[in-house]
């Protein structure tokens, strides 16, 4: 009888959206179940019994006979203090069954994410990314690296910053009153105040303090080289005792425009700058993203690049309520995207993170649809539309969701309004091929 390979608990750790993590030994025999050290699973444990905003991303549950920890609809990366590294990737690409899965869904949701303005720096298709298997944290890494390195051959600024010291020679201005409070009996010597040109500036202190945060998360030997390379480079420059402070002196004058990335990377690094972060006592770094809401910018920002005049394309409108009690509004509507039509009937979208199977059409499945979704859109429908138009439901596309519904869902025997279901194709390589006229909207002439 052939025994079955015993796996390690690993530190460093890749699952999909709704994953399950454990430390108990079981987990080494479980398939669908990732071993994580005690250490790590008992401080994620924590975080998700804590009433802070922490608990949203995991789920406390009993499967396959012990006690594991549900990742929820959440991806990014999570650093625990005994230096296990989690990253959560999208379940698309896991849907899809690609050989490759970790890797795809890794460029996929990079690509998503540049859709979110604070991370409109990050580049997809780098050899470190497609060469390479490398943990999500140690991506960003690379490329904050290479951002500062790049600012490094161009020229580190300096500025004036004035000074006061007790010098053996007079230069600048005489402090008379600390002349006197100093130098009475010493008078050898001036307490003087001067501009010194110097490299101690808010840029400068937030990019090495930035820069000292890598050295210490990163595992890879290239960034761990680098990033000393780096340190030596600054090594003039104090690091930040305030980092809210010091973003709020950044001003990037004439000739500074490569700070621009290497600053957008030191706030991410140096304030968690994500929908979801673990700063806690503990000092464990992670950067987590709803899934919803980067599909939801994702959708919207690409969709925008596309809608040409007279039609017009907004987010999040809220003009509309549910009810209506006395001269008061309850339960706004906030459907996500909403295209105005000048001469025809105007369009209600939403975005939904949900996987959909178009073979389970029969019995209780309906295509894994929600029954709630369908009722949100019928509220969208009569209080936007007033009952005619259509109504469009975006989905992440996968293998089992690849075209439009060939028929369109009516919510009355007229057929005056109509919901379509679409996929939306977040594949790095095929992000073009959106059936945009499925969704009424006319593409935008390419600028040449």
């Amino acid at each position: 009888m052939i025994k079955r390979l015993k796996r390690q608990k690993k530190t460093n750790v890749t699952v999909f959206e709704y994953g399950l993590l454990s430390a108990n030994t079981k987990a080494l025999n479980t398939d669908n179940v990732d071993a994580i050290s005690e250490g790590a699973f008992e401080y994620l444990k924590m975080r998700c019994l804590c009433d802070e905003s922490e608990s949203r991303f995991l789920k406390l549950k009993i499967a396959h006979g012990m006690e594991v920890l549900q990742v929820q609809n959440y991806a990014g990366v999570v650093l625990c203090p005994d230096g296990t590294q989690i990253e959560i990737l999208p379940k698309i690409a896991k849907a899809n069954n690609q050989e490759s899965a970790a890797k795809e869904a890794q460029k996929s949701l990079l690509m998503m994410l540049k859709s979110l303005k604070q991370f409109r720096h990050i580049k997809t298709e780098v050899a470190s990314i497609n060469k390479q298997k490398m943990p999500l944290m140690e991506i960003f890494i690379a490329q904050f690296l290479n951002a500062v390195n790049v600012l490094v051959k161009k020229g580190v600024r300096s500025d004036y910053v004035r000074e006061q010291s007790n010098s053996a020679y007079l230069k600048g201005k005489l402090l008379h009153s600390q002349q006197l409070k100093h130098n009475f009996i010493n008078r050898h010597k001036f307490f003087v105040e001067y501009d010194a040109y110097l490299m101690d500036r808010a840029e400068n202190r937030l990019i090495h303090s930035a820069l000292n945060s890598v050295a210490l998360y990163t595992n890879v030997n290239k960034s761990k080289k680098l990033s000393q390379e780096l340190l030596f480079a600054f090594d003039e420059v104090p690091l930040s005792t305030n980092y809210r402070n010091d973003f709020s002196c950044v001003k990037l004058q004439r000739g500074m425009q490569h700070y621009d990335v290497p600053l957008s990377w030191a706030r991410l690094i140096l304030e968690g700058y994500s929908p979801q972060s673990m700063l806690g006592d503990n000092n464990a770094y992670s950067l987590l993203f709803p899934m919803e809401a980067v599909f939801e910018n994702f959708v919207a920002k690409y969709l925008k690049q596309r809608v040409s005049s007279p039609q017009k394309l907004s987010s999040q409108v809220q003009s509309k309520s549910l009810v209506t009690y006395g001269d008061r509004n309850y339960f706004r509507l906030k459907p996500d995207l909403y295209l105005k039509e000048l001469n025809g009937l105007d369009t209600v979208l939403d975005t939904k993170w949900k996987l959909i199977d178009q073979k389970k059409k029969a019995g209780k499945d309906k295509f894994d649809l929600s029954q709630s979704d369908l009722y949100q859109m019928l509220g969208y429908g009569y209080k936007y539309l007033k009952g005619e138009g259509v109504l469009v439901l975006i989905y992440p596309k996968t293998d089992n969701f690849d075209m439009a519904f060939k028929n369109d869902f009516y919510y009355d025997e007229e057929h005056k309004l109509k919901l379509r279901v679409v996929p939306f194709d977040i594949s790095h390589q095929c992000q073009d091929r959106v059936a945009l006229d499925l969704l009424g909207v006319k593409q935008a002439p390419k600028k040449a």
